[in-house]
This record gives structure tokens, C-alpha cells and sequence, in this order.
């Protein structure tokens, strides 16, 4: 009886601690904020309908005997279909499991690079600091898409829509890299960071225990905005022939079939309405993102008597 009272103890403190956060309050008081989560909640929820509900193989093979070619939108074809007579709806929504998949890890790997970096040349500073922020400086100097595409030059054609990946990866690394550096260098100047290393903390329990936490604010906001950098740029790789395979359910390849062949013969359908979604989403994570960075700077917030 007492552990089942210490639990619901325990699960009403959490639930009180979150009503009574500033950021979830200022957050949610965020209209616009409400509205791109609820894009990228309805996003999430198609992609993962699509994963499951339709076979990659029917989507990528020619439907000629099946459906009428460059059929227009109607009541059958709610998307029309393509020049290989398939149906354009599905293929939409299974590329919002593409954009989301490969977004994330896109995303997850250049924040775990990218704060892992900044914290190390903040900590210890000197040569580290040096050499790690000057590779940055370096990589920060061209633009995003033109480094993309050189990099992603280098990994084999086999490897698909994962060499965007990686080349995104590396674009973005410097971004995290410096906003996490400059945070954690003023997170080190506290004195309890003086203190905890007199105490005997060791050199990484001190940046993931201490450091890492009060950098958090940054890398949320900044994670929430590359997302949507991130589906951009895989679909403009895929626009260019540097990422998906030939009659994949990209958006981006959706878009250069239909910018190559579609429009040639009035078929406008063929991109609309892949590019329609990608705005869509790009836009809800632009809305969080600023949503959340208004909620976590204290200068956005009202002053409390």
C-alpha cells in the first residue's frame, strides 16, 4: 500500500511540475506553436500509417495495366497519377515516412556530434578549442547546399538517401557546434562548476552531469529548426539526383519527375502536390521551433512580481 501511494505521490509531483513550467505554459499559450505541433504530429501519424499500410515494391513499380497514365485529380485518384500510371496519393504519404525517417537521423547524428564538440572545445579550451572551432569556421564558410553537395559525392550511389544523410550531417555539426560552445562557456564560469570539480567530479561526469544540462535549452531549439532544414535539403539532394533512387516515394524526386516531365505536358499535379506537404511540414517546424525558442528565453517571457 505505501509504494502504491509513494507512486501516485511521485506521478502527481510530475504532473504538477510540468503544469507549472514556465516553458510548457509560455508554449502552449503559443498559438502558432500549437499549430505547427500539430502539423508535425499529423505528419508523424500518416508517415507511420504509410509504413505499415502500403508495400514500397507496388509504389516504386509501374502500375501501366492498373491505372490510367497522367490521370488528373478525381474522386479515384485523389492526387492523379503519374506518368508511369501510379497513383500519386500513396507515394505522397509514404514520403512523409522518408522525411521523417531520415530527417531524424539526420538531425540525432549532427546533435550528437555537434554538442559533443562544442563541449569539448569549451571545457578545455587552448589547442582543442582552437582546432576544433577554426574545422568549423572552415565548414561554416560555404554554403550549406554547396557543401552537401560535394560531400555527398563521395559516398557511393548504393547507399541512397543515407549519403544525404551523412553529408547533411556534417553540414550541420558547426551549427550545433558553435551555439553549444558559446552557452557552455558561460555555463563554466559558475561558481558551482568551481566547486563540483573541487569535490573530485571527473572531467565527464562534470560535462554530461553539469555542463550538458543548462546547454539543453540551445540544442532543443536548434534541433527543431535544422529539422526542417533537413527535409529541405534531402529533398533538394533528391531534386538534383544526389539522394533517392530513380522511382522512389521521395518528395524530392517527386518534384524533379514532375519538373521535368509533368509540367512539359500539363500534368502540374505531379509536383503540387508533393511540394504542398513539404511546405507544410517545413512550415509546423518552423512554428514550434520559434514557438520554443521564444518560450525559452527569458527575455520573451513577462516578468513575475
Amino acid at each position: 500500500m505505501s509504494t502504491e501511494i509513494q507512486t501516485s505521490t511521485e506521478g502527481r509531483g510530475i504532473v504538477e511540475r510540468l503544469r507549472a513550467s514556465p516553458f510548457l505554459t509560455k508554449l502552449l499559450s503559443n498559438r502558432l506553436a500549437i499549430v505547427g505541433l500539430i502539423i508535425i504530429v499529423g505528419v508523424l501519424a500518416i508517415a507511420v500509417y504509410a509504413r505499415f499500410a502500403y508495400d514500397i515494391q507496388a509504389l516504386t513499380a509501374t502500375q501501366y495495366n492498373t491505372n490510367p497514365t497522367e490521370a488528373p485529380p478525381s474522386a479515384q485518384y485523389w492526387f492523379g497519377t503519374d506518368g508511369q500510371a501510379r497513383d500519386i496519393f500513396p507515394r505522397v504519404l509514404y514520403g512523409a515516412w522518408y522525411a521523417m525517417k531520415f530527417g531524424t537521423v539526420t538531425v540525432a547524428a549532427s546533435t550528437v556530434l555537434g554538442v559533443g564538440l562544442g563541449i569539448i572545445a569549451a571545457y578545455y579550451g587552448d589547442l582543442t578549442d582552437n582546432v576544433i572551432m577554426r574545422t568549423m569556421d572552415v565548414l561554416l564558410s560555404f554554403p550549406s547546399l554547396l557543401l552537401a553537395l560535394a560531400l555527398v559525392t563521395v559516398f557511393p550511389d548504393s547507399l541512397g538517401l543515407w549519403r544525404a544523410v551523412a553529408a547533411l550531417t556534417l553540414v550541420y555539426t558547426p551549427r550545433f557546434a558553435r551555439v553549444v560552445r558559446g552557452t557552455a562557456l558561460k555555463v563554466l564560469e559558475d561558481e558551482y562548476i568551481d566547486a563540483t570539480y573541487a569535490l573530485g567530479a571527473t572531467d565527464p561526469r562534470l560535462l554530461v552531469r553539469h555542463v550538458l544540462p543548462n546547454c539543453l535549452a540551445p540544442i532543443t531549439v536548434q534541433s527543431t529548426l535544422n529539422f526542417g532544414l533537413a527535409i529541405i535539403d534531402i529533398a533538394a539532394l533528391s531534386f538534383l539526383g544526389f539522394g533517392a533512387s530513380p522511382g522512389s516515394p521521395s518528395w524530392g524526386m517527386m518534384l524533379s519527375n514532375g519538373v521535368e516531365f509533368g509540367l512539359f505536358s500539363g500534368a502540374w499535379w505531379w509536383s503540387f502536390f508533393p511540394g504542398l506537404v513539404l511546405a507544410l511540414l517545413v512550415l509546423g517546424f518552423n512554428l514550434l521551433g520559434d514557438g520554443m525558442r521564444d518560450a525559452l528565453d527569458p527575455r520573451m517571457r513577462d516578468t513575475v512580481d
